[in-house]
């Protein structure tokens, strides 16, 4: 088992069209009498006994052209997908916004330029960019003195309904987790804020930073204080609009650093402008948030994001969270969104899966796969995997993988992982070159369900399972490729 590990490599690409119908009950392939490699194979069955790894399983693997279900495993047993739903999340978003699609953001004047002093408000204007960053703030305000800019005569606005506020992905995941911020329409360095320590006399020195390579302005939107104290790490409390943190001086050392998630989005976007233009010298007031979007004035300044298609990539290589909520909520507002949960967002993407896909049964609860409530089966994978032209957008977007085996087998797959949840699902190509789609959810859901708050970051025998897990899966993908050709 340790011989197989990841290795980066480059993509493939082909095109299928929908899955057929799963068996009811687990399935062995035919193999021919001559076929001594096929025949050498170890079952299905036996292989998920080996793994040792208590609660469920669904497995399913599909011939990619023709969607013939060719091997199953519990087939419609709905388990948490973890990270595996962005691969969803992405054909929702290709499909919804198109791949040459690009977030804006922009600063926009609501009144005339005379002698550098503007004669209105200046408003920043966010678009729900996931990629954007303290230097992107800053190619605005360049842009900004370059028409001529010196000084704001009106107010500095800052406007973030393009989406809906999300105060965190999942409410049950531990406060400090730079994993699961909030989302916005506005979203600054992954809405996070970087959190440095170093030991100074007998206490110590702090900063809190919107950190980029270029710039590391200091932010008061969120603050920390060290605390005499050795458990909780972290605590976490709303200041209104200030994120107020605490950290247990035990658990500090000499120095250190760690990003912290913003639960203030707007507000934190609003002091970085506001830093960055002091730093053009360009006069300007305190910022403030206006939930409704100044009409009239003219663009002075504008950023894009890369275009959708390497946004995807990223995200599938990455999995970064808030990308993934970024692109479920913006494809469902384009869909006519109105309510701004993620539940609700997460619910017409399943809809949506429903009437493309055939999908059934399957119930998302957000775009990302962090909330642990979310579920889907291995068929409900596959079949989204095996759906009219699903392969030629998804496949060459995915993180190639590499199982060491008796032959390299590269592998376009999607990772997922939650406590005592692992999944795996994507493409191979069989050894006589067939190409396959497959989807493997393993999930201890009574085990997960257990953990208190403190035990999530990192539950005993969590990693071991873990591993047992991931093992599992790549003995599944051997036997297929040895077998289905």
């Amino acid at each position: 088992m340790d011989r197989r590990h990841f290795l980066a490599g480059i993509m493939s690409t082909s095109a299928l069209p929908a899955c057929a119908d799963a068996p009811a009950t687990s399935m062995r392939a035919a193999t021919r009498p001559d076929d001594l490699l096929a025949r050498s194979a170890p079952d299905a069955e036996r292989l998920i006994a080996a793994a040792r790894l208590g609660g469920d399983i669904s497995t399913v693997v599909a011939d990619a052209h023709t969607g013939e279900v060719l091997e199953s495993v519990n087939p419609i047993r709905l388990l948490p997908p973890a990270s595996v739903a962005k691969a969803v999340t992405a054909l929702y978003a290709l499909e919804t916004l198109g791949p040459d699609h690009r977030f804006e953001t922009t600063l926009v004047a609501t009144g005339p330029i005379r002698e550098g002093r503007l004669d209105g408000d200046l408003v920043l204007v966010g678009g729900g960019d996931p990629g954007m960053d303290t230097d992107g703030l800053h190619d605005l305000v360049e842009q900004a003195k370059a028409a001529g800019l010196r000084a704001v005569g009106g107010r500095l606005l800052i406007w973030d309904g393009a989406l809906p506020l999300i105060e965190r992905i999942d409410p049950t995941q531990p406060e400090h987790v730079g994993y699961n911020p909030s989302i916005s329409g506005l979203n600054v360095n992954f809405n996070r804020v970087h959190f440095a320590w170093r030991r100074a006399g007998t206490g110590y020195e702090t900063s809190m930073e919107a950190r980029t390579e270029r710039f590391r302005p200091e932010v008061s939107t969120s603050r920390i204080a060290v605390e005499n104290r050795t458990l909780p790490v972290y605590t976490y409390r709303d200041g209104g609009d200030v994120d107020l943190w605490t950290v247990a001086r035990a658990q500090l050392g000499g120095s250190g650093s760690r990003w912290l998630p913003v639960r203030n989005p707007a507000q934190y976007a609003g002091e970085v402008l506001s830093k960055l233009l002091a730093y053009e010298e360009v006069e300007a007031p305190a910022p403030e948030r206006v939930l409704r979007r100044p009409q009239g004035g003219a663009v002075i300044a504008r950023t894009q994001s890369a275009p959708l298609d390497r946004i995807v990539r990223s995200m599938l290589r990455y999995s970064t969270n808030i990308t993934a909520e970024v692109l479920g909520l913006a494809s469902s507002v384009r869909r006519g969104l109105n309510t701004g949960t993620l539940d609700a967002s997460g619910a017409m993407m399943t809809r949506w899966l429903e009437e493309r896909a055939g999908l059934g049964r399957a119930d998302f609860d957000d775009h990302s796969g962090l909330n642990g409530t979310t579920r889907v089966s291995g068929l409900g994978l596959v079949r989204v995997l095996t759906a009219a032209g699903a392969e030629a957008r998804v496949r060459p977007l995915m993180r190639e993988l590499t199982i060491e085996a008796d032959r390299n087998i590269p592998v376009q797959a999607k990772t997922g992982t939650l406590n005592f949840a692992s999944c795996l699902a994507g493409y191979f190509n069989a050894r006589s070159g067939r190409p396959l789609a497959f989807a493997t959810l393993t999930a201890d859901v009574e085990r997960r369900a257990g953990l208190s708050v403190a035990q999530r970051d990192r539950p005993e025998g969590g990693r071991e399972w873990a591993r047992r897990s991931r093992s599992l899966q790549f003995d599944l993908i051997e036997r297929w490729w040895t077998v289905h050709a």
